[in-house]
């Protein structure tokens, strides 16, 4: 009940036209969605906090004033973490696991499916339009399979996600993993609440409405109908399947 949000993801407050510089990947000529603490200049900090300010509200639709606790989910913001760090120093973060051949197919489907492209005329890019997080390295893909494409674009997150928050203190993460989530969502959420201190006071139940994005049913076993594409590309990114799987379960244990 404590909580606000934005109602969206924060793409427009962080990569819009601004009067304390440029956050966007167009504006720096397309490096990346990569930000860090070096970008947060005071001006900026400033700038951003008050942005998102005017933009809360709480569960019931009502604007807010005051200190307020914002939750808010970006996948791009995996590249910013410690450039949030910086802009917001009280922020706690929470990291999502799920298991990567349900990410591989997901990611491929979200480039298929055309609704989910963040920068449609790339320059230098070719095939169909990039889609979601630009990831550090992606002129080396150009010319790449979509599966190849979609693997390095994970690994690159990931890698780089939980670089910078295990250079955090441990107090200011927390993880979930999606299949724990989905099998059990009330209890889920009242450890996740617990971690990151928010109160809760309501019933999930055991099934979640579908995402306002999503493409086709979801379902653990989905992503087999493109097995002979996933299975292959599994051994080049081991060790981060590895790691990021062993992070997620480093707070699951009490």
């Amino acid at each position: 009940p404590d909580a606000c949000t934005i109602g969206g993801e924060s793409h427009g407050i962080i990569e819009g036209n601004t009067a304390f510089g440029v956050l966007g990947a167009a504006a720096r000529g397309y490096p990346s969605n990569r930000l860090d603490a070096g970008d947060a200049a005071p001006e900026v900090v400033a700038a951003l906090r008050e942005r998102f300010r005017r933009r809360v509200f709480n569960r019931n639709g009502e604007k807010v004033s005051g200190s307020v606790r914002l939750l808010e989910k970006t996948p791009k913001n995996s590249l910013r973490i410690p450039f949030l760090a910086k802009v917001f120093p009280d922020a706690l973060f929470v990291y999502l696991y799920r298991d990567p051949r349900q990410v591989l197919a997901s990611m491929m489907e979200a480039w298929e499916s055309g609704g989910f492209r963040s920068y449609p005329q790339l320059p230098g890019w070719t095939g169909l339009p990039w889609s979601m997080v630009l990831t550090p390295g992606w002129r080396d893909l150009v010319g790449k399979p979509l599966p190849d494409i979609v693997t390095a674009q994970w690994q690159s997150a990931t890698n780089i996600l939980l670089d910078d928050l295990e250079a955090l203190p441990p107090d200011r993460w927390s993880a979930v993993r999606y299949d724990r989530f989905v099998a059990d969502p009330d209890q889920e959420i009242r450890r996740i609440c617990a971690d990151v201190g928010f109160a809760w006071d309501r019933s999930l139940g055991y099934t979640l409405p579908l995402a306002n994005h999503t493409v086709s049913m979801p379902h653990g076993e989905k992503w087999r109908k493109r097995e002979r594409e996933i299975l292959p590309r599994l051994p080049q990114v081991a060790d981060t399947i590895g790691r990021s799987e062993r992070f997620s379960l480093k707070k699951l244990v009490r």
